[in-house]
């Protein structure tokens, strides 16, 4: 939806009192933004309290990847209220970087406190097999571009240097493992994307200290960090990365891995809303 505002964090205000008006919820605890082939882990999660179309609220485009969905779910997970983005946009769409965060903003903006980011990964970890869920513990920020770049934030939000020694939540990394006691934890790399990683990428990456690699939520991870968000991150081995395995990649069956694993990612997501 097009919006008159210019600044991005105006822009997800505006985006939070519409979502507020569409569902009926003054605010949500948390957020959880579903990467591709986690829309199933959504179905079931709790009580349904409404649905809105994505590109219904400011400055959303309508999600164009598979495996994603055009819908802002508020949900009842326990005592938590939940905002569930059924999409995201990235890099590699031609989406600004603004954009990309605008998801987070808005939820940060619409009251959550926590953020959940969860993607699908290739693994870098010969141990890990696909369907293999991975908290993750760091990030490799290598897509060339951060939230922070640009025009300075408003002088009501906080300065543009944001610390990120603990990017992803410890609190919240213990509440998964409380989960799931069988969850590992890595370092993902996020790149621009577009094109799947080449083999010596791979190479690089490992050398560089990653154990999963994507398209999407370090950038998301800086923008809910800088608004004192914590952040839960979760990868979902879809593929081993190139040249890890002995198959071409292909988004279908990275979509068809999300797919069997939902049952699984269902209960550790509820789980984790529960207990906040």
């Amino acid at each position: 939806m097009n919006s008159p505002h210019t600044d991005p964090f105006l822009l997800a205000d505006e985006a939070a009192a519409a979502l507020a008006e569409r569902t009926g919820q003054a605010t949500h605890d948390a957020v959880v933004i579903l990467g591709s082939g986690w829309a199933a882990a959504a179905d079931g999660l709790g009580e349904v309290l409404a649905d809105v179309a994505l590109d219904d609220l400011p400055g959303f485009p309508a999600p164009t990847v598979a495996g994603h969905r055009n819908s802002a779910l508020s949900v009842k997970v326990g005592d938590t209220t939940t905002l569930v983005l059924g999409g995201r946009s990235h890099l590699y769409e031609g989406h600004p970087v603004s954009t990309v965060v605008h998801g987070v903003r808005t939820a940060i903006a619409a009251g959550c406190r926590v953020a959940i980011l969860t993607n699908a990964a290739g693994g870098l970890n010969p141990a890990w097999p696909v369907g293999q869920p991975v908290v993750l513990c760091d990030q490799l920020n290598l897509t060339g571009t951060s939230p922070m770049a640009g025009p300075p934030p408003p002088s009501d939000r906080p300065a543009r240097f944001v610390d990120l020694t603990e990017a992803y939540s410890m609190r919240l990394r213990k509440l998964a493992h409380e989960v799931d006691g069988s969850l590992p934890e890595g370092i993902y790399a996020g790149l621009l994307g577009g094109a799947y990683e080449t083999p010596a990428e791979v190479r690089m990456l490992g050398g560089l200290g990653a154990d999963l690699v994507g398209m999407s939520t370090v950038l998301e991870t800086i923008a809910a960090r800088h608004l004192g968000t914590e952040v839960l991150g979760i990868s979902l081995v879809t593929n081993a990365a190139a040249g890890m395995g002995n198959e071409n990649l292909d988004h279908a069956e990275v979509l068809e891995a999300a797919r069997a694993a939902g049952p699984r990612m269902l209960a550790l997501l509820r789980g984790v809303l529960e207990r906040l």
